[in-house]
């Protein structure tokens, strides 16, 4: 999780941005709804892989854990972030298994390593033929960046991006994208989730409605869209991102959490807040997370069902704040969160 534009952080502990090389940068010219057709297999040698389960079904889930393995920016906490929160989904929250979809580089099938062109491929099975009553989710942990904002839709002159596995030869996802494929296509009547555990992710959905605290110690949503000409809301359905920091901060790959197993700071304590308490709001889930990462940032160790998952399958500072952001406003205090 990196900064294309500068060097990389300097700042201690386990950060995700330590060492992390110039990223290759891109250009995204958004196209207008419905999202682009298919794209073509990245590997069109090797033999029909394994398809990916099939799109029906009122729960489905795209995880993407990028572990840049054999690289010197390499992370270590990510295929843990997505085994995670497999089994939180799954276990904890009824979703399917055949439902859902994980791409690794410790993938059999080729074509759900996370390529460039197999991420882009797999956003787009997540909307497909999605209609009202469904509920996606889309996690993702790898590296995130930024990069010049050539369309000028962006209120601090950047776009957000997240780096697959090969971004160094096929150029990173732009937030751009990543709103026309899996934001504007939304039907009315369903949702999705985003949790991006990345650096620069605050908001790397596009998404207008940014939400922020004022001086009194309230959220209150900054409308975003009115700077872009470009729609960037749905087709009717809700779209939430919850992202590990603000688009200017780093985030954490560490074992703060668990002892001695890496997992990302936002995909721990998001899993954690949510087992912690069932009937949680908006507003509860974002003061939890970052209540659970002030307190691994003092030492304190954390407890629950899937702390002891996390030690099962498997002394830092973490510089960031976890972000909300919205395709429409809604009051986070009232708002309860259901996946």
């Amino acid at each position: 999780m990196f900064n294309a534009a500068a060097s990389p952080s300097s700042s201690t502990g386990t950060g995700w941005c330590s060492g992390a090389p110039a990223a290759a940068w891109g250009y995204y010219n958004p196209p207008p709804p419905p999202p682009p057709p298919p794209f073509q297999p990245s590997r069109p040698s090797v033999p029909k892989p394994l398809m990916p389960p099939s799109a029906y079904g009122r729960k489905r889930a795209l995880l993407c854990g990028v572990s840049y393995h054999g690289r010197s920016y390499n992370l270590n906490g990510t295929v843990n972030d997505v085994n995670c929160m497999k089994y939180f989904l799954v276990d904890r929250r009824g979703f399917p298994a055949d439902s859902i979809l994980m791409l690794t580089e410790y993938e059999a099938d080729p074509y759900r390593i996370p390529t460039k062109q197999n991420i882009r491929m797999a956003l787009q099975w997540l909307v497909q033929g999605c209609r009202s009553g469904d509920s996606l989710v889309f996690h993702f942990s790898g590296h995130g960046s930024t990069q010049p904002d050539y369309n000028m839709d962006e209120i601090d002159g950047s776009d957000e991006t997240l780096c697959p596995v090969d971004f160094e030869t096929q150029g990173m996802i732009l937030d751009d994208e990543i709103n026309a494929t899996i934001v504007r296509p939304l039907p009315h009547g369903a949702k999705l989730h985003a949790i991006i555990d990345a650096c620069h992710s605050g908001t790397v959905l596009d998404l207008p409605f940014l939400c922020r605290m004022n001086r009194e110690g309230y959220y209150v949503w900054e409308d975003h869209g009115r700077f872009s000409s470009v729609y960037k809301g749905t087709s009717g359905g809700l779209a939430v991102s919850i992202s590990a920091c603000d688009d200017h901060q780093t985030s954490s790959d560490t074992t703060a959490f668990s002892g001695d197993t890496s997992t990302g700071a936002l995909t721990y304590s998001f899993i954690q807040a949510v087992e912690n308490d069932r009937g949680l709001t908006y507003g509860n889930l974002l003061n939890a997370m970052r209540q659970i990462i002030r307190e691994a940032r003092s030492g304190i160790r954390l407890k629950g069902p899937i702390a002891a998952f996390v030690n099962k399958v498997f002394g830092t500072e973490f510089p960031q704040e976890p972000q909300l952001t919205s395709s429409e406003k809604f009051d986070i205090y009232s708002k309860q969160f259901v996946l």
